[in-house]
């Protein structure tokens, strides 16, 4: 039925891009008194009336148009008396929902509401195809087509030809519900490239664009730990603002593992439930000789939104694992924590609350959990003075934040302070900028011993501190040709002093992770948080390129900092901030059109032009076929602080594009630091990560391929070895 079927439904898909003309040709002294008081218009090069039979013929290119839908037809005779309306010849039917119908014989009534008809192609407005031998209306209002085919895919090519489809639904029997926008089918049978390869009994589908329930197509993968892994899934649409899905994964190594997820839309927001659990063995205990047991094992993921009003809002989230190898031995996801927050928002045009909370539960092997802080409250909140204050902006902040350990040192916090800032333009084009901060700060500590860190810890119980600063920064940008494009070059000078800051006096929380990098050059704070505060003075200098011509943008920046005092209690030595010279520091990119992007970050050593770190990004090709390389050297030598160990990383990956819609892919992780950079670093000197190779195949409605990983980290009893997955997904379908 397949070929002929969409042949013809191609072909009168092309002659209906033709508009049809006017009626030219009136066979009736005054047809328009024919469709007086009448809900039905014509448009056709010849309209005739017979008086006997009361009935209208109209012929050539004819248009017939009513309050729900429209009928192209070659002709369409009109049963004034009976409403019967018998459409042939090429024919296009449009109804009030904007799918539509392709056929050669077609009966409808004055509702247009669709009879009896042969060899039809049915065009669903949300997507979607369904050819049909014969079809009719059933009592109920439902369209009954028997010998039925549905598929998501063109029908025809882009000469117009017919084509078969990559894959296609063939049923028996086929319901189309136009009131409940759903399509139902008995003795369902997909069909791949013509291959009847699975039955699909009690399969739906809307026409509307909704999700229908109903199973999914199985997951298919080999791992090493788990042997062969059949997954399924049923899904469950309650109504429109909620769904259920049920699902259970079977293994031939281990004990099934059952899943669930549980959606849900309300008028103020949306939430969702996922789960998973089974019973399993798992490594209890990897301090000394490592011991297994078998227990019950799962995880839990909630995250949700609420807007209660322009204004305020809710967001959440609710990260649970029952172990810590859980997540990669079942490959859910790779994260070395979880976290589960909390947050009450409220933003307006000049205000900003957040009062929120998380805790983090910590996956990796060798840390211990009650060294993780609980953090409640955490509360930010910043107002902006809308009257201008000697000419600038004025911004006042308040914030606290409390942190708690089992194990380990409690620390609270609280400041309030503000800043103004005045930005003014030159005569001679130059962007100044003034700021102004001052702030005060209270901490509360207890159990500081407990830091190993001795620059983390602060004095233990109550300490104070007040800071100030002033900065003044200066661009003056140049703008001119070069190389048959427009150059932009901007030096820029900032200055910035603050008077002592009691820095070590107070514990060290979230501002650890120091480095001097492009990005945080002229922040006023090189810290990335609030517990350290850079004081003294500098003065930092920086330039920056810029090219644009047709297809190219190249950007380029790099600068220093120099510093009036020594600054080696507060920043580790190996940072580039410890000394009064600071390291250069710069940033590259190259970008042509959508098929170059290439970044390269760096920071020279100012003694002796080592390079201390070295960042490189780059992709070439297109969507289908590119290379994408990633470099990672970080040469700080700090052995004082755990944060800012040195690490080296390489990653590759690349698609390669052949055939029409074939494509081989690949790509993997690296790890290049050695025993000399980082002790504690398992692997020396060259260790691949995981790496990935596959094949897939992708046209306008189906995607599927086959893919290969292999992972070379053992943790705990999720081991190291291959996984293959084969991957599935058909266009309307919902398939997995």
């Amino acid at each position: 039925m397949g070929a002929s079927t969409c042949l013809n439904a191609a072909s009168a898909l092309a002659q209906t891009q033709t508009p049809s003309a006017a009626a030219t040709q009136q066979e009736t002294d005054n047809p328009a008194q024919l469709l007086e008081g009448e809900q039905l218009e014509f448009e056709a090069q010849q309209l005739a009336y017979d008086n006997e039979s009361d009935t209208v013929t109209a012929r050539g290119d004819v248009i017939l148009r009513g309050e729900d839908g429209s009928v192209r037809a070659d002709q369409i005779v009109w049963d004034r008396g009976s409403g019967q309306i018998l459409a042939t010849g090429n024919i296009r039917f449009v109804d009030d929902r904007g799918n539509q119908l392709y056929t050669e014989s077609l009966e409808l009534n004055d509702k247009f509401e669709a009879g009896a008809m042969d060899d039809l192609l049915l065009a669903l407005r949300a997507g979607g195809r369904l050819a049909a031998r014969s079809g009719g209306r059933g009592e109920d209002g439902t369209v009954v087509l028997t010998d039925a085919a549905y598929t998501a895919c063109a029908v025809t090519a882009e000469d117009g030809c017919a084509k078969n489809p990559s894959w296609r639904v063939t049923a028996d029997r086929v319901t189309f519900d136009p009131d409940e926008n759903r399509v139902m089918f008995k003795g369902a049978m997909l069909e791949l490239f013509g291959a009847r390869i699975l039955p699909l009994p009690g399969l739906s589908l809307r026409t509307d664009g909704g999700a229908e329930s109903g199973f999914l197509v199985p997951d298919l993968r080999i791992t090493e730990v788990n042997g062969l892994e059949l997954s399924g899934d049923y899904y469950w649409r309650i109504s429109d603002n909620q769904d259920l899905s049920l699902g259970a994964s079977v293994f031939t190594s281990v004990a099934p593992m059952a899943r669930g997820q549980w959606r849900h839309l309300t008028e103020k927001g949306a939430y969702q439930v996922t789960g998973f659990a089974t019973v399993s063995s798992r490594v209890a205990d990897f301090t000394g000789v490592p011991t297994t047991e078998s227990d019950p094992r799962g995880y839990l993921f909630a995250n949700g939104r609420f807007q209660f009003s322009p204004e305020w809002s809710l967001t959440g989230s609710l990260r649970v694992a029952s172990d810590r190898t859980f997540l990669r031995r079942y490959d859910l996801s790779r994260d070395d924590r979880l976290r589960s927050t909390i947050n009450l928002e409220r933003i307006d045009d000049d205000s900003y609350f957040s009062l929120a909370g998380w805790a983090t539960q910590t996956l990796r092997i060798n840390a211990e959990q009650g060294q993780i802080p609980v953090a409640i409250p955490a509360l930010d909140y910043r107002k902006r003075i809308d009257e201008p204050v000697l000419g600038g902006k004025f911004e006042l902040q308040a914030n606290t934040l409390g942190l708690i350990r089992n194990d380990g040192q409690d620390t609270q916090r609280a400041f309030a302070g503000a800043r103004w800032d005045l930005r003014k333009l030159t005569g001679l084009g130059q962007v100044v900028t003034f700021t102004g901060l001052l702030r005060g700060d209270v901490y509360h500590t207890q159990n500081s011993l407990s830091t190993q860190t001795e620059i983390y810890r602060g004095n233990e119980g109550w300490t104070g501190r007040g800071i100030a600063t002033a900065a003044m920064d200066v661009e003056w940008p140049f703008v001119g040709e070069a190389f048959g494009g427009t150059q932009v070059l901007t030096p820029r000078v900032q200055i910035v002093a603050s008077p002592k800051i009691r820095n070590l006096a107070v514990p060290n929380e979230d501002a650890r992770a120091i480095d001097l990098e492009d990005s945080n050059l002229f922040a006023l704070n090189r810290f990335p948080g609030y517990d350290r505060v850079e004081d003294g003075a500098r003065v930092t200098w920086g330039i920056d390129w810029s090219l644009t011509k047709p297809g190219w943008r190249v950007k380029t920046t790099v600068g220093q900092s120099y510093r009036l005092d020594d600054q080696r209690e507060v920043f580790p030595d190996g940072t580039g901030l410890s000394e009064k010279v600071s390291d250069f520091v710069g940033r590259t990119e190259v970008r042509y059109r959508d098929y170059l992007q290439f970044t390269h970050r760096f920071r020279l050593d100012k003694d002796n032009l080592a390079i201390r770190r070295n960042e490189i990004d780059a992709t070439i090709g297109s969507q289908r076929t590119y290379f994408e390389v990633g470099y990672l050297r970080l040469n700080r030598d700090i052995q004082t602080v755990e944060d800012l160990q040195d690490r080296e990383e390489f990653r590759v990956a690349a698609r390669v594009a052949f055939n029409r819609n074939w494509s081989a892919f690949g790509s993997g992780v690296f790890n290049l630091t050695g025993a000399d950079e980082d002790p504690t670093f398992a692997p020396d000197g060259f260790e691949p990560i995981r790496t990935r190779l596959g094949v897939a195949y992708q046209d306008d409605c189906i995607e599927m391929g086959l893919t290969w990983r292999r992972d070379f980290i053992t943790a705990g009893d999720a081991e190291r070895g291959n996984t293959f997955q084969l991957f599935f997904a058909l266009r309307n379908l919902g398939f997995q």
